[in-house]
């Protein structure tokens, strides 16, 4: 069933003494689990290896407790107890035949240490660098540090080895692992023979991986995560001087995986960051090295990826993202089934996770992190209930998703949508600046819907609530979306806000259907997710002079999770978009708009010739309103359930959207569970009492 010209992605290929089956390699990828959801954790990779991947990895894992990044949520191996966690995670890898890989980590000048108030140890001692400005110091490692550190990587490497893994990846990428923070000259500023020149920098990774040969490297491949370019000026570790390093240790690990600089670079969102947008800086380094090498770059086209062997520029394709929306992938590229993945659309929810401490989402792949939770799996879903049929009403995200999962499970599924093309909000943002991959989550749905024998769709077809009732359909689904709010209430206000109705004013729904104002615009963003920076964009592109106003200290606050509130304002900025931060709007009038201060509340006055509103958004219920106050009609109209979901029942992100509506389709017919919790979770145990 395979296309032969995907062959090359399935040839094996031998790092150190173990041998991957293919060559799609899930790169070690945060997931909001870590220590916390150890059996969360370990379900969702084992789902990767079922689905073809022939390395699967675990994010960063702290190997000793004088390196911690709390309140992150990531791995712990600091002692024995900690095995066998990680052991039923490796188990899991390794089931479906993937190799089963750990990334340790010691976080230095990034490991604030809020947790074991251990002092920080780092390369150099300065302040602590996180996302939060973390007000502490590390303090410079001695030799005898560096000669504790060597021995703590060994002790973590023979408990990764106990545990089961095949891989141990060294952490030194992203600017966050201690190999990187020798190799770097922003982090490193000894004068003794670990810093300096580059033969110097590189003298401690020569001594762990040396160490770790000698203690794990007869049964273990070792691998090293490098940075391909971090620069601050003309302090750094250039991708230049990369190439230098890995020319001078050609032979070192068994494997090269090589990133971006930031974690923001190297996991950049659709918006600002094309698939395979690293291939300049790793382009050439396979041939400076004998060893294979695999590099990122968001994934998601099998011939993309088979361009990428072909031309040498890899040896294996990592994968983080691609691998969440879709942890089939390599399995349905080898039967053949290449219309059936779900690609990564890079909005990057998934990261929000960490970011947050929360468990991660996707957009795409709305079971992530819930296979063992509620025991849902990307590919298998149970057969339907006692009821026969589904009326979704609504094709927007939460819409489709209910369609597709519960034409899947086989009932007889009718869409009614009021418009001529599917995807609701998705349809309309998707023509936004920058976001047009965001698509993917209605193609996919659409396609995959129009295979579909037992579902019918129905377009420009606006339902009452009388209607459905003469459908005879035994569930109703509302997912009628939302609208965006034209009189200000949000955040910021909570009644509306004061505007003379001489001054035009506009909404996010106005300027996606065309609407667009002209002259000067205050965009006035009480949202703080993208909306109001891709509208601004959108503006300008328009010919528009722009006021952006916001009560955040950052512009797209929210976007500060999904690592690009830094590229939206450089973008903005670079556009001549006038950016007012910490500031609200406390009245509208005629040809100007009075903002004030979120701190004093001192007003300023600036002239304007219209305003787009970017507030909160409000679901559109009518309907389920009206079905529900006619309940007595139910029974002779067949009618057994009436559900709201998605943006209709509350506002939030696609990914809640596509969750809600595979959570309507998995629970229907599953009867009323009460009060009880309606997932698993693992509880800490009460350590005994010391007396």
């Amino acid at each position: 069933m395979r296309d032969p010209r995907y062959d090359i992605l399935f040839e094996s290929l031998q790092i150190g003494p173990v041998t991957a089956k293919n060559r799609f390699y899930q790169v070690p990828h945060c997931n909001g689990g870590g220590y916390r959801d150890p059996s969360a954790v370990a379900a969702m990779r084992g789902v990767k290896a079922e689905g073809g991947w022939g390395v699967v990895f675990t994010e960063q894992c702290e190997m000793h407790h004088s390196s911690e990044i709390t309140p992150f949520i990531e791995l712990r191996l600091w002692e024995d107890q900690d095995i066998p966690g990680i052991a039923r995670m490796a188990e899991a890898m390794k089931s479906g035949g993937a190799l089963a890989g750990i990334q340790l980590a010691y976080s230095g000048v990034n490991g604030p240490n809020f947790y074991t108030r251990e002092v920080p140890l780092a390369v150099t001692g300065m302040p602590i660098r996180t996302f939060t400005n973390d007000p502490v110091n590390a303090r410079s490692m001695d030799k005898q540090d560096i000669r504790d550190l060597r021995r703590w990587f060994v002790n973590a490497g023979k408990r990764a080895k106990t545990a089961g893994f095949d891989l141990i990846c060294l952490y030194g990428a992203h600017g966050f692992g201690i190999f990187q923070h020798f190799l770097s000259t922003i982090t490193n500023h000894r004068t003794d023979e670990y810093g300096g020149s580059l033969e110097n920098r590189s003298r401690f990774v020569r001594e762990v991986v040396g160490d770790m040969r000698d203690a794990v490297g007869d049964t273990m491949g070792l691998t090293l995560r490098l940075s391909l370019d971090e620069m601050m000026g003309d302090l750094g570790f250039a991708n230049s001087e990369v190439r230098d390093f890995i020319e001078m240790h050609a032979d070192l690990p068994d494997l090269w995986d090589l990133a971006h600089g930031t974690w923001e670079d190297c996991s950049g969102p659709s918006r600002f960051k094309e698939e395979a947008a690293q291939e300049e800086l790793v382009r050439g380094v396979k041939s400076l090295t004998s060893k294979p090498v695999v590099g990122v770059g968001r994934f998601t086209s099998p011939d993309v990826m088979v361009r990428q062997l072909k031309q040498g520029v890899l040896d294996l394709i990592g994968c983080a993202r691609p691998s969440i929306a879709d942890p089939f992938l390599p399995k349905k590229v080898e039967e053949g089934r290449i219309e059936d993945i779900r690609e990564c659309i890079g909005c990057n929810i998934c990261i929000t996770g960490d970011m947050t401490m929360a468990i991660s989402r996707c957009t795409q792949n709305p079971t992530f992190m819930e296979e063992w939770r509620k025991g849902w799996h990307p590919e298998i879903i149970q057969s339907r209930g006692d009821s026969g049929s589904v009326l979704v009403v609504g094709a927007g995200p939460a819409g489709l998703e209910a369609a597709l999962a519960c034409a899947n499970r086989g009932y007889d599924v009718a869409l009614a949508e009021a418009g001529t093309v599917l995807g609701g909000r998705v349809a309309r943002e998707r023509l936004l600046p920058g976001l047009s991959a965001w698509g993917r989550v209605a193609d996919y749905r659409d396609y995959q819907l129009s295979q579909k024998p037992n579902v019918e769709i129905y377009r420009d077809s606006e339902l009452t609530a009388e209607q459905i009732l003469e459908f005879g359909f035994a569930n109703v689904c509302i997912a009628t979306g939302s609208r965006w709010r034209r009189d200000g209430v949000s955040r910021q206000h909570v009644t509306p806000v004061s505007a003379d109705p001489a001054m035009p004013v506009y909404t996010p729904d106005d300027l996606m259907a065309g609407r667009l104002p002209s002259g000067h615009v205050v965009l006035w963003d009480d949202d703080h997710y993208y909306m109001g920076g891709v509208l601004a964009e959108l503006l300008v592109n328009n010919g528009c002079t722009v006021t952006l106003v916001t009560t955040a200290q950052r512009v797209s606050d929210w976007t500060y999770n999904t690592l690009e509130h830094h590229a939206i304002h450089k973008r903005l900025a670079e556009m001549g978009v006038d950016i007012v931060l910490n500031r609200g709007v406390s009245r509208i009038g005629q040809g100007a708009v009075t903002s004030n201060c979120v701190f004093t509340g001192a007003e300023r006055e600036m002239s304007a010739d219209a305003v787009v509103m970017v507030a909160s958004r409000t679901g559109q219920d009518a309907v389920y309103r009206t079905l529900k106050a006619q309940h007595d009609a139910w029974t002779d109209a067949g009618l057994l359930s009436v559900r709201m979901i998605g943006d209709a029942e509350a506002p939030g992100p696609i990914a809640w959207a596509t969750y809600a509506g595979h959570r309507y389709a998995r629970e229907l017919d599953a009867g009323d569970i009460g009060d009880a919790l309606p997932f698993r979770r693992e509880v800490t145990a009460l350590a005994p009492q010391v007396t």
